[in-house]
């Protein structure tokens, strides 16, 4: 599983060519955020077939790059999310995006796009798995 981090132009249309794309092949995004700063901007995104992700991103001739993933599932509640990043930190693991990817039992759960997906499994232990079913 990768997170995609496309760098769009920040200006009317660009990202929905490179979402038009995605959608030809058929690949469905599953979740993703981002920002624009000033004339930059980037957005990660999850979908369901990465060869088909990174195949329309690139005909599409769309800028982007794509990372390792590792999910956590959150307490819902002050402080986790930062004892995640804490945990990932520690391990010397560096997060390149994050988003959310929903919510269940009271747990939310938060997909890291990371440089190193197994250590990132690793520092977050059991917090992989607590909602994933």
């Amino acid at each position: 599983m990768h997170v995609f981090i496309i760098a769009p132009a920040n200006q009317p249309g660009t990202l929905a060519t490179a979402l038009e794309a995605i959608a030809k092949r058929g690949v469905n995004v599953i979740s993703g955020g981002g920002a624009t700063w000033g004339n930059a901007g980037y957005i990660a995104l999850q979908t369901n077939d990465d060869d088909g992700t990174r195949a329309a991103l690139q005909e599409s001739g769309t800028t982007f790059r794509e990372v390792q993933a590792a999910a956590a599932w959150l307490d819902d509640q002050p402080g986790t999310f930062a004892d995640a990043a804490r945990r990932l930190g520690n391990a010397g693991v560096n997060i390149e995006a994050v988003f959310p990817i929903g919510m269940k039992d009271g747990k939310v759960g938060i997909l890291f796009g990371v440089d190193n997906a197994d250590a990132a499994q690793a520092a977050l232990g059991a917090l992989t798995g607590a909602a994933a079913g």
